[in-house]
């Protein structure tokens, strides 16, 4: 056999080989006895076809990429305030809001009118998300959830929900259930909403008769609004102040985390100083009232003083959508931000 030849016959014996491997991968799901399992809860629950539903998960593939993003480090680094918050707040992120919010003035001023959460925020949650729509995952969802429904324990019960709203959501919607794409953890759209928030808060604001997270930007804006709403945001409140600390008291309320269970007018106590001068957030104007639940937040960054802001109901509804401080103070910051840069236009 000539040199060309055998090379031909190795790289067709790799194609197959290649070829095989995808398959059983890709058939494992419907296999196991879990996922039958699965399939004849949904069928009994739902009313789904079981055969369809089995040729659905032999289509599905096992992720291991996904396992590996998901998966805390053995070792985790500690937190740095400083760097996660140079992740969102560059001129180029900044900017790009500045103009969302003026493309898309119509649509957030509806949101806005109706479910009462600022317009910066709402462009703030998109921005931090998906950087205004511009990276929704590149995931098929049912392969990010049956990843982790059946091959990802410590949290596989959650994920089987959420797979379980997916398929609910792709039947509803008349959606193909193999060709939706989204984050590694099965978040969808352009505001990433996991399926479950997806039936129950997405909204169609742009009345076309259809919740479109991932084609509609107005859709988008007014879900995001929506979520907030149906989390507990209060309108024209404050959102969180900028504080400082003195002495160890203090620590009882760090320690105490990031839900309100405080009172507003037993901060000095505890060595608590607000400046209302130094706000943190938007739609703040003034101080709380004495009796309004808050909580201290601390924002560290390795080798620097750490931040303080005392977080307010509004605070906590924005850790709803994402349970990290962090993310709800970068929101804050890049929120702020978009809105002094349309003001200055």
């Amino acid at each position: 056999m000539s040199r060309p030849a055998r090379l031909l016959t190795v790289l067709l014996a790799l194609a197959l080989s290649s070829s095989i491997t995808v398959t059983a991968a890709a058939a494992r799901y419907a296999e196991r006895e879990d996922v039958r399992q699965f399939i004849a809860e949904m069928a009994h629950k739902h009313g789904f076809v079981r055969k369809e539903l089995r040729t659905l998960f032999s289509r599905a593939r096992f992720q291991p990429a996904i396992i590996k993003a998901i998966t805390p480090p053995i070792e985790p680094r500690a937190q740095s305030w400083r760097a996660y918050r140079a992740l969102f707040l560059t001129p180029q992120r900044i900017q790009a809001g500045v103009e969302f919010r003026e493309r898309h003035r119509e649509a957030l001023a509806r949101a806005t009118e109706l479910y009462g959460v600022p317009e910066e925020i709402i462009v703030a949650i998109i921005g931090v998300e998906t950087v205004y729509g511009r990276n929704t995952g590149s995931y098929r969802v049912i392969d990010a959830l049956s990843t982790l429904a059946f091959d990802y324990p410590p949290r596989a019960e959650f994920f089987r929900g959420e797979l379980e709203h997916y398929l609910l959501y792709a039947r509803d919607a008349g959606i193909d259930t193999l060709a939706l794409k989204g984050s590694y953890a099965g978040a969808i759209g352009i505001p990433q909403f996991m399926p479950g928030s997806y039936r129950r808060y997405a909204v169609d604001l742009d009345g076309d008769g259809r919740q479109d997270l991932s084609g509609s930007f107005a859709d988008a804006i007014g879900s995001v609004a929506n979520f907030l709403k149906a989390h507990g945001w209060e309108t024209g409140q404050p959102v969180a102040f900028a504080a400082q600390v003195q002495g160890g008291n203090f620590r009882k309320l760090v320690d105490a985390g990031i839900k309100p269970t405080y009172r507003w007018g037993d901060l000095a106590a505890f060595g608590v100083n607000v400046s209302g001068a130094n706000v943190s957030g938007v739609s703040a104007g003034g101080e709380a009232g004495a009796d309004a639940p808050c909580a201290l937040i601390e924002l560290e960054t390795p080798g620097e003083a750490n931040a303080y802001l005392v977080g307010l109901t509004n605070f906590y509804v924005l850790t709803r959508y994402n349970r990290s401080s962090l993310y709800a103070a970068a929101v804050l910051d890049l929120a702020q931000a978009v809105k002094s840069g349309y003001q200055a236009k």
